[in-house]
């Protein structure tokens, strides 16, 4: 426990004091986390820091079940268009109509989700749409490297034909 602070001393110097005194009998040595930054240093100033990170801790979702569920919607549908198979885009599909489902039946607190489940054909429609536009990119660019092969062949070509005579 610290002394009181005697009449007459500055408080800085007191302070200092004390703070010098504890470091010579080492009550700041093998101090948690010493010679380590300070996380989330850099990052800018935030009231809620302490309970952002107590939720992420916990793995506690800080949004409601119906927002969390029409987040990810979002982020199902976009992975299923993008996905690498029809197959692939269809289950991604058929899991987050079920987590719909399930949230409008069973939800309790906060907002309703007011959301109907996908329709995976109009889902896989989209997803043929963009293989099929993926398919005619890739298709052009091959068709690019080979002009662009097929010139500078026929550049070398040239230049030979001409050394003839040089």
């Amino acid at each position: 426990m610290s002394k009181r602070k005697p009449a007459g001393m500055e408080w800085e110097s007191w302070a200092d004091q004390q703070v010098r005194e504890a470091m010579e009998r080492g009550e700041f040595d093998g101090l948690p986390g010493a010679g380590k930054p300070i996380p989330d240093i850099d990052r800018p100033r935030d009231d809620l820091w302490w309970v952002r990170r107590k939720t992420e801790e916990e793995g506690v979702a800080p949004l409601p079940p119906a927002l969390r569920v029409r987040k990810e919607a979002e982020e199902a549908r976009a992975a299923a268009v993008g996905a690498r198979t029809e197959d692939d885009a269809r289950r991604i599909i058929a899991e987050i109509n079920e987590e719909i489902v399930r949230t409008v039946k069973f939800h309790t607190t906060g907002p309703p989700l007011n959301m109907m489940p996908f329709d995976v054909e109009e889902v896989v429609a989209e997803w043929r749409e963009r293989k099929a536009a993926d398919m005619r990119k890739a298709e052009e660019r091959r068709a690019e490297r080979a002009r662009e092969a097929q010139m500078a062949a026929e550049e070398k070509r040239k230049r030979r034909w001409w050394n003839i005579f040089g």
